[in-house]
């Protein structure tokens, strides 16, 4: 095997590296629960700034590239759903439940109803 012209110690470096390691173990620490709080549970507020995106989808629909390239400012486009019917809400693309749409000064919002079960949830993460 050469040695690379630009670094001739190279090799010389990595085989006294290699023999100093030999007939030596490595020897690794044993995992345990990991640090806790007072309460018991795993410390976790590393995780609690993360952004997650929050989607409610009101309804679907599908369309012909036809009737899409009809469509003009003033166009309704029917959805799926009915008016009052709960709407999904979504964390990054996953189904967490159901909510009805509120309106909360002049903002659209949506009260949950209903959180999917952890069963479900695990269920769902296969599906896009």
């Amino acid at each position: 095997m050469a040695e690379e012209s630009n670094n001739p110690g190279a090799g010389d470096d990595w085989a006294a590296a290699l023999n100093e390691q030999d007939g030596k173990a490595a020897s690794f620490t044993e995992l345990g629960a990991g640090a806790t709080d007072e309460e018991g549970s795993q410390n976790l507020d590393f995780l609690l700034d993360i952004p997650l995106e929050v989607t409610v989808e009101l309804g679907r629909t599908k369309l012909i590239i036809n009737d899409m390239l009809q469509l003009t400012q003033g166009s309704v486009v029917e959805l799926s759903k009915n008016a009052g019917e709960t709407v999904d809400i979504f964390v990054n693309s996953k189904l967490l439940g159901k909510g009805e749409v509120i309106v909360v000064n002049d903002r659209f919002g949506v009260r949950i109803t209903e959180i999917i079960s952890q069963a479900e949830r695990v269920k769902n993460m296969g599906r896009s």
